[in-house]
């Protein structure tokens, strides 16, 4: 039988209400190809994710893209968004023919859904947060492009067959961006499991950090309140400095 997750197994431990800023928060809880272990790492990040959230007071909702899709600007009644990682990039958006290779989880229309969401919520100034399929989205949103699948990835996942696929990863951050003034600090380790990545970043945005190789690790938008990272700050398994940083500055941008 196929796995499952539910908004059940994702709820923190106190779900709320709250009286915070409204937040938005756009994930697919499933999606195609889907195997326990990936189900497990879906739960068990969105919760993380959610936790973080709720702890800081936010009044969050969570619309799962892989269900019935309302129109974006429902979405978008709200002061901030957080769109959260998943499968892959449906491939065609970034002009590669036919599945890239270990491509997996790919849901056309749930990429074309959170494109939309992502477009509006900088239209209208709302702030975003977008973590790894997230980031990968905001840059083609915007006209960037996607390598399909690392021919060097030793830095940035482990291995499919030995496992496990998250390791800590070294990154740059760019000076001068928002990321920077974020984070606080020119380099970091994070919590990386990536096989696609940013190729071309997107003219109208800016790349905000860099692995050690020179893979494009951050990107932001020059003046909206709109950060993407490839890497996951919702893994529990890191030391959860970079979300807790990241997650309270959507905060007080929501505010």
């Amino acid at each position: 039988m196929k796995p499952v997750v539910t908004l059940a197994d994702v709820l923190p431990a106190d779900p709320g209400p709250r009286t915070g800023p409204r937040l938005a928060v756009v994930v697919s809880l499933n999606f195609p190809d889907m195997t326990e272990v990936t189900a497990e790492l879906v739960r068990r990040f969105t919760r993380t994710a959610l936790t973080e959230a709720a702890d800081l007071g936010f009044d969050w909702t969570l619309t799962d893209t892989s269900v019935d899709l309302p129109a974006p600007a429902a979405v978008l009644d709200t002061d901030a968004v957080l769109v959260l990682g998943g499968g892959d990039v449906d491939s065609e958006l970034y002009g590669v023919a036919g599945p890239a290779r270990h491509e997996y989880g790919v849901d056309p229309q749930a990429d074309m859904f959170t494109m939309d969401v992502i477009r509006g919520a900088v239209d209208r100034g709302v702030p975003l947060l977008s973590i790894c399929r997230g980031s990968q989205l905001l840059n083609l949103a915007y006209g960037g492009t996607l390598i399909p699948d690392l021919e060097s990835w030793e830095l940035h996942r482990g291995d499919y067959v030995t496992g496990p696929l998250f390791i800590d990863e070294h990154i740059n951050v760019m000076p001068g961006t928002r990321l920077r003034e974020i984070l606080g600090c020119d380099d970091l380790v994070v919590r990386s499991g990536h096989h696609q990545a940013v190729a071309q970043v997107a003219d109208e945005l800016r790349t905000a950090a860099l692995a050690d190789d020179g893979l494009v690790e951050g990107v932001e938008h020059p003046s909206a309140w709109a950060i993407g990272v490839q890497w996951h700050p919702e893994d529990d398994d890191g030391h959860g400095k970079d979300r807790q940083a990241l997650f309270r500055a959507l905060l007080e941008a929501a505010g």
